[in-house]
C-alpha cells in the first residue's frame, strides 16, 4: 500500500523565496527510501509539499523529514499554537 501526504508551510514573506529553493533542494538532493514521487507547489502565499511513499516507510521518511523542517524552521510562520509550522494531511492512496 502507498500512502500520499500533503504538507502546507506558510514561509515568513522575506524568506518564500529562499524557503522553496531549500525545500526543492532538499527533495532533489536527498534520495529518500521508499519515495515513489515527491513535489512542491506554491499557491499565493503558501507552499506545499506532495509525497507518495510506500506505507512502510512513512515513520521513516517523516522523520526525515522533521530533521529536514529543523533547519528552516526559523523561516516559516506558525500557523497556530497546535499546528505550529505545519499543516500536515496523510491518507492512503486508493488507485
Amino acid at each position: 500500500m502507498k500512502k500520499m501526504s500533503i504538507i502546507r508551510f506558510k514561509p515568513k514573506p522575506e524568506y518564500f523565496d529562499e524557503y522553496v529553493a531549500a525545500i526543492t533542494d532538499f527533495i532533489s538532493t536527498h534520495k529518500r527510501e521508499g519515495i515513489h514521487e515527491q513535489y512542491v507547489m506554491t499557491k499565493d502565499d503558501e507552499v506545499f509539499s506532495v509525497v507518495i511513499r510506500d506505507a512502510d516507510m512513512l515513520e521513516k521518511s517523516a522523520k526525515e523529514g522533521v530533521e529536514f523542517l529543523d533547519t528552516v524552521r526559523h523561516m516559516l510562520q506558525e500557523y497556530n499554537p497546535i499546528d505550529r509550522h505545519t499543516i500536515p494531511l496523510t491518507g492512503d492512496l486508493v488507485l
